[in-house]
């Protein structure tokens, strides 16, 4: 597991305080629910932010938002991601798909000074790359065929809050310029406007690529990089982290309804077995079709009930025992394409999230292999 270091996280949040300290201008109030606090988005003092040295706290369970964790690896993440919500800096979310990355977002939001402002999704891989620009910044009436009336983007709609852009490595290039516009001035122009329109938001984003791969091939602006690459926190995956699947799966067992079901030490085993490719959502996935097959009035969730583990690999992480040497890659991308959607009983967003791609990319493979 990478995450940002005590030092470098230090580093980066002074430096950022400095910026934002620089820049910060006092704000009026918020109308709606938040029109009673007038509010000034002004960086604290330096001396305020700084600190203290991490704490592993092994064995001690702790939460931050919603996730819960034994293990000195999300400790740390949970440490780090503390601090950096006392400020407004720009942070970004790295890790693979289903580590929980939106959960972690909320949280960011809840426990900063914004919490009573929106929190606003923009999901930069599900939105039509058409459409992608008008959902982000607005467009003001006529302004496309179609745009029968004016209509706010998710940074206006944000304004006071937080705004996540989820999968932003997903974003079209060619909208990325005007993103690192918003981000530079916090000033968003709808489509067909011709008015700069202020807007007072903390930035959180996520991401399941690497960024820096992304600026090397041409697919990610670098200075659009550096601007989201103030706060970096990367997230370990649920195989590395092996010591919180005890509390993981109780407290996934209670957001599916079924607060009291106890789980049996050989359905343990053979969680921990497991290599976990889908991370915590496959974690959920499995456990929801267990539930399903516990018999009524039973208190324990059984071995033979994680069906969903059994009837796939226990090591997917390895495909050195497949015969895969000499296929052409194109051929291997269209059959994991094609077996993925199977499983998925041909829900496209459910399919995409199990390869690891944005729905838009995944229309694309589908309309290239012709499937």
């Amino acid at each position: 597991m990478h995450v940002v270091s005590t030092a470098e996280s230090q580093r980066a949040i002074r430096a950022a305080e400095v910026e934002a300290a620089n820049e910060a201008e006092p704000q009026t109030a918020i109308k709606g629910k938040r029109a009673t606090r007038a509010v000034s988005w002004a960086a604290p003092r330096i001396e305020q932010i700084k600190p203290a040295p991490l704490r592993a706290h092994l064995g001690a369970i702790r939460q931050f938002g919603r996730v819960v964790a034994r293990s000195a690896a999300m400790h740390e993440v949970f440490e780090v991601l503390e601090r950096f919500a006392q400020t407004d800096v720009t942070v970004t979310l790295c890790g693979e798909t289903g580590v929980g990355k939106d959960i972690l977002a909320h949280a960011l939001h809840e426990r900063s000074a914004r919490a009573n402002g929106p929190l606003v999704v923009f999901d930069c891989g599900a939105v039509a790359a058409n459409l992608a620009e008008s959902e982000l910044l607005g467009h003001e009436r006529g302004a496309f065929t179609g745009a029968v009336s004016a209509h706010a983007g998710a940074f206006e709609r944000a304004h006071g809050g937080t705004l996540f852009l989820d999968e932003i490595a997903e974003l079209p290039v060619d909208l990325q310029p005007r993103l690192l516009r918003a981000l530079e001035s916090r000033r968003v122009r709808r489509v067909g406007g011709r008015v700069d329109r202020r807007v007072d938001v903390r930035v959180v984003a996520a991401t399941n690529r690497d960024l820096r791969a992304d600026v090397a091939a041409g697919r990610f602006r670098e200075d659009l990089f550096f601007r989201l690459a103030v706060a970096v926190v990367s997230l370990p995956p649920l195989r590395k982290r092996l010591d919180d699947l005890p509390q993981l799966v109780y407290s996934l067992l209670a957001d599916l309804g079924q607060p009291d079901l106890r789980v049996s030490d050989a359905a343990f085993t053979a969680l921990r077995a497991h290599a976990w490719p889908g991370n915590v959502r496959e974690l959920k996935n499995a456990l929801a079709c267990g539930i399903a097959f516990v018999e009524p009035g039973a208190a324990v969730l059984e071995q033979k009930h994680l069906r969903l583990l059994t009837e796939t690999r226990s090591d997917t992480s390895s495909l050195d025992g497949l015969p895969l040497a000499g296929q052409a890659l194109e051929r291997i991308e269209r059959a994991a394409i094609r077996q993925t959607l199977a499983q998925a009983e041909g829900n496209k967003m459910y399919a995409a999230r199990a390869l690891g791609i944005a729905v838009s990319t995944l229309y694309e493979k589908l309309k290239k292999y012709g499937l």
